[in-house]
């Protein structure tokens, strides 16, 4: 009998100790909206902004934009933009859906990126996908606002990873994989659904050699459009060569893709005809591309066309573009973003940059003087 009450209070203590390791955990466990280190809010107020992805409402009235991590919506024609996600986690890729009633965005106010859709007053915040390790981002709604297509990360061990296309249900759930990656290191991504809902066209990284190198030539062939044929599984080729091709976003009507190209020192923005495979320049002020890097989020940021297919309107140089397919004419829409932000104090360390005497870590270039009295050298990491 006292074995046994010795048995039943060992597993009880077993049991206490157990439920309160997982009530530590919990009160351990990282929020991503509140700074683990001393900070400090400022507000900041701009009308220009870096790296900018965008999308124009169904009925072509709002832009939504994302701008240092927050989400703003402001009419198209311009003005003071209405902040609709803010604070310390970064969200970033806002679209529209089909309907016009909901936004999915890239958040990790989880504690990683994952897929979030909220109401167009960023109301009502619901966390999609719920990836924990395998990280999701660039999503693109189906036509009929069912689903929602993104490109899943996956990390390798000795690189940053590849990419691969996936579907989602708006309610979420565990995804439908689309696309295999072809190894551990060249990426995929950038995903566009077809108005007529038959394709998914998305970026890839086709370099030669099989493996991320960071000695590319981005004026050869890095990136090359290709498309998913959600009827039967097939993947084509739609287009690529000198200058790459990346950020594929089709036209309303179905006619057009437009995308971004190197041409050169330049980046541009260029129109494929989808029935002949013509192509021709657009505008070619973009900001420089990012097909060289690890473009985790894309080599370049959404843009999308107004719903008459007249305008595409794009970030570039900081500010927000409405370019006219047809004259070409390129008009700033101008806004304004007001958000406080949560800047952590900067860790630093006490270093005296100019010692009497140090430890060179490793010695570059010597060379001895004629007399061979002096040795004059680099030197690194000294202390």
């Amino acid at each position: 009998m006292k074995n046994y009450f010795l048995l039943a209070l060992f597993l009880l203590n077993g049991l206490i100790s157990h439920s309160q390791e997982k009530e530590e955990a919990k009160k351990e466990s990282w929020d991503v909206s509140e700074p683990a280190l001393p900070y400090k809010t400022v507000s900041i107020t701009s009308d220009e902004g870096s790296w900018m992805s965008l999308d124009v409402s169904p009925d072509g009235s709002q832009i939504v934009f994302d701008m240092l991590g927050d989400i703003y919506t402001m009419p198209i024609t311009g003005g003071d933009a209405t902040l609709i996600r803010g604070g310390h986690a970064f969200e970033v890729q806002p679209r529209y859906s089909p309907d016009g009633k909901s936004i999915s965005f890239t958040s990790d106010a989880g504690g990683g990126d994952n897929i979030w859709v909220m109401n167009t007053d960023g109301s009502d915040a619901k966390q999609i996908t719920k990836e924990d390790f395998r990280l999701v981002n660039n999503a693109v709604w189906s036509v009929d606002g069912n689903y929602i297509f993104v490109r899943k990360h996956f990390t390798a061990s000795r690189s940053l990873g590849a990419g691969e296309i996936w579907m989602y249900h708006k309610s979420g759930g565990k995804g439908i994989q689309l696309t295999k990656k072809k190894n551990d290191q060249q990426d995929v991504g950038e995903p566009w659904a077809s108005p007529d809902g038959k394709y998914v066209y998305y970026s890839e990284d086709v370099y030669p050699g099989g493996f991320f190198q960071y000695n590319k030539d981005p004026n050869s062939q890095i990136y090359a459009i290709s498309r998913y044929n959600l009827e039967n599984g097939k993947i084509e080729r739609v287009t690529g060569g000198p200058g790459g091709a990346i950020r594929p976003v089709i036209s309303n009507d179905g006619k057009v893709m437009a995308f971004v190209k190197r041409v050169r020192e330049k980046t541009v923005l260029y129109l494929h005809d989808l029935a002949s495979g013509k192509e021709w320049p657009l505008y070619d002020q973009l900001s420089k591309d990012q097909q060289e890097a690890w473009a985790i989020f894309g080599p370049y940021t959404g843009f999308n066309f107004t719903p008459d297919d007249k305008h595409i309107v794009i970030w570039a140089q900081g500010k927000i573009k409405r370019i006219d397919v047809n004259s070409l004419e390129v008009k700033d829409i101008p806004f304004s973003a007001t958000a406080e932000h949560k800047l952590v104090n900067a860790l630093r360390f006490k270093n005296d940059p100019s010692p009497e005497t140090f430890n060179p870590k490793a010695i570059r270039n010597a060379v001895t003087s004629p007399d061979w009295k002096t040795l004059i050298f680099g030197y690194t990491g000294a202390c």
